[in-house]
């Protein structure tokens, strides 16, 4: 990992230069950005704590990310694991009467990319991220700690104490179960994806279904969490946005930055009393040229303020 022990104090600006990376590591044990953050904040409140008995004899970095993972361990203890709407059952027909909404602790959320995580956005994807919550969190931790953070497997068993054979079994059943997943690797995101979802915005703005013909998919998916009802395939997604969708017709979408390291858009759709108001934050997946799922967050009250959005566009 490149860390040179210390044998100096460490001070909390030394701990907060890890701050972005652990938050990568506790999102994809947690598949929450909030979870995440909550976990990060409690590893750098134990790690200030006890930075007078840290002694340099193992790397800060492992140091902290053994807190990390410890803290991790303890939120996920006794809970269900975050899910996509696709986790949860077949697609179904685009009506209204499907639509059934669980709590926020089912679903995977997104989560603001800033560039000190940006070229980690394959194993950021919400695909991966979901695969990796149907592992149990030693497994979940030792795949994320060799195969997405490259450790060695002698430093991982040293930080979950336990050997480097168990380590190399975990990782063994880890990819096993990661093999049966969606985790297809995405497009890169090179300027020709990038005009792609600008192109997606401005027909989406249009309300121009001929344009979103030639950019979705056909099998195409969408989900929209709290929701878990899900749609697959271009038709039933039309069908949906000019069935029961139709209020997002003349939608505004506003750049939201990164979400797992691609270009988001926050929705806002036309108010009632003028104006627009805060709908959904938009993920899209590309593949070969086309959008292959769009997820629309619908969480606004959380997830707005989050990436950074209005309360309302006038």
């Amino acid at each position: 990992m490149g860390d040179v022990a210390t044998v100096q104090p460490a001070t909390t600006g030394d701990l907060e230069q890890y701050r972005h990376d652990l938050t990568g590591y506790c999102y994809r044990m947690l598949g929450s950005a909030f979870e995440a953050e909550d976990a990060v904040q409690e590893t750098m409140l134990r790690a200030w704590r006890s930075l007078d008995r840290f002694e340099g004899r193992s790397a800060l970095k492992s140091w902290l990310y053994k807190i990390a993972t410890n803290v991790c361990f303890d939120q996920l203890s006794g809970r269900e694991k975050r899910a996509r709407p696709m986790d949860l059952g077949p697609a179904q027909e685009p009506l209204f009467e499907n639509l059934a909404e669980l709590p926020e602790v089912t679903w995977i959320t997104p989560l603001p990319t800033p560039d000190e995580l940006a070229e980690q956005r394959e194993t950021l994807r919400l695909a991966f991220v979901a695969a990796l919550q149907h592992l149990p969190p030693k497994q979940r931790a030792a795949l994320i700690l060799c195969e997405v953070l490259k450790w060695q497997a002698s430093e991982a068993a040293e930080l979950l104490d336990t050997s480097v054979a168990s380590i190399n079994s975990a990782l063994q059943r880890a990819r096993a179960t990661l093999a049966t997943a969606d985790t297809t690797s995405p497009a890169e995101l090179d300027d020709q994806t990038r005009a792609l979802l600008e192109r997606y915005v401005a027909a989406f703005e249009a309300y121009d279904i001929d344009r979103l013909t030639d950019l979705l998919h056909e099998d195409a998916v969408q989900s929209m969490p709290p929701f878990s009802l899900w749609l697959k395939g271009r038709d039933d997604i039309f069908t949906w946005w000019f069935g029961p969708g139709i209020g997002c017709k003349g939608s505004k979408l506003v750049p939201a930055g990164l979400a797992n390291g691609m270009p988001a858009w926050g929705q806002y759709k036309p108010s009632p009393d003028g104006g627009h108001e805060p709908w959904a934050v938009i993920v899209p997946e590309v593949s070969d040229g086309r959008i292959v799922e769009l997820t629309f967050f619908l969480d606004t009250a959380q997830l707005f303020p989050l990436f950074g959005l209005a309360d309302r566009l006038p």
